[in-house]
C-alpha cells in the first residue's frame, strides 16, 4: 500500500497501462479486446446499460474525480489556493496554459468542423505524473518552486472540471440533476453529523456510500457527465472525513482505476496511413501539449512575476517556470477523457486525438525529466556552495 501512496510508483504504472493499452489494440488479438471494451453491461431492473469502457470512463472515474475534489477543498479552503495572495501568480500562469495551447491546437485543427471542437484537449495537466516526475528528477528544487507547481496543476485540474461540466452535458434533464444535488446535500449534511458510537459511525459511512451511489446514478441519467457527480460529492463532503475517504481510496485510485482507465483509453489501432493523411486533431494536440503549455505557462508565468504585488510569493526564476511550463504539457488523464468526450461521436478522429495525446505527453514527459533534473541539480549546487 505504501508504494501506491508514493509519488513515483502510481505514475510508472499509469505508463505502463497506457502503453500496454495501445500494444494489445494492435497485435493480432486487438480486436477481441476492442469488442470486449464495447460489450455491455446492464444492472438488470434499473436504466443503467453502459459498455465495459463507460463503466470505466463515467463509474470508476468518478472515484478519481472524489479523490481530486477533495483535495481541491483543502487546498481553497486551507492550503496553497485560500487566499487571493497565494493563488494569483500560479492562475496567471495556469491562465497561460490554458489558452495558448488552445490558439496552437486551433492553428493545426480550427479550420476542420470535425475537428475543432477538441480544442479542451490540450489544457489538461495530469497531477498524478507531475508530482512523479519532480518525485523522480526534482530532488533540490525550493520550496516555492514545488508549491508553485502543485498550484499550477491543481487549478489546471479545475479548469478541466469546468470544462467537462460546461461543454460535455446534453439534452441535461434538470429534474434528475436537481434530484443528483438534493442527494449531494444529504450527503454533505450526513458527513457532519457526530457519531458516538462505532456502530453509529458505521451506519452513517454506509448510508453515505448508498447516497453517493444514488448521487451517481442520477447525474450520469440527468445527462452531465458523470465523473461530475464525483467533484460535487468531493467539494460537499466535510474536510476531516472527506481527507480520510481520500486517503482509504488512494491506493486503488492509483493502483486500480487510474491504470484500468489508461490502459482502456489507449486501445487505438495506430492508422496505417502516410503523415500527411492523419488527422488535424491528432497534430493539434501533440503540438499544443507539450509547445502550448511550455510558452503559456512560462510567458503568462513570467508576467505574474513581474506584477506581483508586496507581500505575495517569491518570484520564481525563468528557467523553473520552464520547468514548470513542460510538467504541464503531461495531459494524460484528463486529456484523454476530454478526447474521448470531444470526438464521441467519430472514433476514427477519437483514435487519432488519443494518439496525440499520449505522443505529445510522453514528449512532456521526457522534457520535463530532463529541464527538472538541470534545474534540481543547479539549485543543489547554489546551496552546496552558500
Amino acid at each position: 500500500m505504501k508504494l501506491l501512496r508514493s509519488e513515483r510508483f502510481p505514475a510508472v504504472l499509469l505508463l505502463a497501462a497506457a502503453a500496454l493499452g495501445l500494444l494489445f489494440a494492435n497485435l493480432p488479438f486487438g480486436p477481441a479486446v476492442l469488442d470486449l471494451s464495447h460489450a455491455h453491461l446492464a444492472i438488470p431492473g434499473t436504466p443503467l446499460d453502459l459498455s465495459l469502457a463507460h463503466w470505466v470512463s463515467d463509474g470508476l472515474l468518478a472515484i478519481f474525480f472524489f479523490g481530486v475534489a477533495v483535495e481541491l477543498q483543502y487546498e481553497l479552503t486551507t492550503g496553497e489556493l485560500s487566499s487571493v495572495r497565494k493563488a494569483l501568480q500560479p492562475a496567471i500562469a495556469a491562465a497561460g496554459g490554458v489558452i495558448v495551447p488552445i490558439a496552437v491546437f486551433l492553428l493545426f485543427a480550427g479550420g476542420d468542423p470535425a475537428t475543432r471542437d477538441g480544442w479542451p484537449v490540450p489544457t489538461a495537466t495530469d497531477i498524478a505524473f507531475a508530482l512523479g516526475v519532480l518525485a523522480v528528477f526534482g530532488k533540490g528544487l525550493p520550496s516555492p518552486v514545488r508549491i508553485f507547481l502543485l498550484a499550477l496543476a491543481i487549478i489546471d485540474d479545475i479548469v478541466g472540471i469546468v470544462f467537462i461540466a460546461v461543454l460535455f452535458a446534453h439534452d441535461v434533464d434538470l429534474g434528475l440533476l436537481a434530484i443528483g444535488i438534493v442527494l449531494v446535500v444529504v450527503f454533505a449534511v450526513l458527513s457532519r453529523l457526530d457519531a458516538g458510537s462505532r456502530g453509529a459511525r458505521v451506519a452513517i459511512v454506509a448510508a453515505m456510500i448508498v447516497v453517493a451511489v444514488a448521487a451517481w446514478v442520477f447525474v450520469l441519467l440527468s445527462g452531465v457527465h458523470a465523473t461530475i457527480a464525483g467533484v460535487l460529492l468531493g467539494l460537499a463532503v466535510q474536510q476531516s472525513p472527506g481527507m480520510r475517504a481520500r486517503h482509504v481510496l488512494e491506493p486503488w485510485i492509483n493502483g486500480a482505476i487510474l491504470p484500468l482507465f489508461a490502459f482502456v483509453a489507449a486501445l487505438v489501432v495506430i492508422p496505417q496511413v502516410r503523415p500527411s493523411e492523419l488527422s488535424p486533431a491528432l497534430w493539434g494536440i501533440l503540438v499544443a501539449l507539450p509547445v502550448g503549455k511550455i510558452l503559456g505557462i512560462t510567458l503568462f508565468g513570467w508576467l505574474a512575476m513581474r506584477m506581483r504585488p508586496r507581500g505575495t510569493a517569491p518570484t520564481i526564476a525563468l528557467p523553473d517556470l520552464v520547468a514548470a511550463g513542460t510538467l504541464g504539457g503531461i495531459g494524460f488523464t484528463v486529456s484523454l477523457l476530454l478526447a474521448n468526450l470531444a470526438y464521441a461521436e467519430s472514433d476514427a478522429i477519437r483514435d487519432q486525438a488519443i494518439l496525440g495525446v499520449l505522443g505529445g505527453s510522453l514528449i512532456a514527459l521526457v522534457l520535463s525529466g530532463v529541464i527538472v533534473s538541470l534545474r534540481a541539480r543547479h539549485h543543489r549546487l547554489n546551496a552546496a556552495s552558500s
